[in-house]
């Protein structure tokens, strides 16, 4: 009889390891409710994010120009442009210490898949770093505003 008691405990442990269909659903249904609740909230950022991404990239490109600038006591012009950071420029002014890494591993794109402009001198300073926004083109608002140095700092 002692096998019996331990078959049955068995038997009671197995069904007990697992989870019932209730339970499940209880969980489904609760993961639901979540769902609804925080995917309108992020759906509404990514324009927001891709504004963020190209403040940050027009940040790190301004400061690339800044130690070019440093280097040869002058920007890069506007014919050179942000080219002239990564691999040494052969047009003139041709700057005499370019550093031998260059400023930057490659020059990034915008986060709407457009080239940054860069302007020396610049309408807004002594150079300015840009990207038209969603639509591509000067002015806009929301996601189609410009993003530029001017507003980094």
């Amino acid at each position: 009889m002692p096998d019996t008691a331990t078959s049955d405990t068995d038997m009671r442990d197995r069904r007990d390891a697992g989870f019932s269909l209730l339970e499940l659903m209880v969980v489904v249904v609760i993961l639901s409710i979540l769902a609804l609740v925080i995917v309108p909230r992020v759906i509404d950022r990514p324009d927001q994010a891709r504004a963020a991404r190209a403040q940050s990239d027009v940040a790190a490109i301004s400061s690339a120009v800044q130690l070019y600038r440093l280097d040869n006591f002058r920007y890069p012009t506007t014919e050179q442009g942000l080219a002239a950071l990564v691999t040494r420029p052969t047009t003139d002014p041709v700057p005499a210490n370019w550093a031998t890494s260059g400023y930057m591993d490659r020059v990034p794109v915008d986060p709407w898949g457009a080239p940054y402009q860069y302007l020396e001198p610049g309408v807004h300073g002594e150079f300015d770093v840009f990207s038209y926004g969603a639509d591509g083109v000067a002015g806009g608002t929301g996601a189609d505003a410009d993003v530029g140095s001017w507003a980094v700092n």
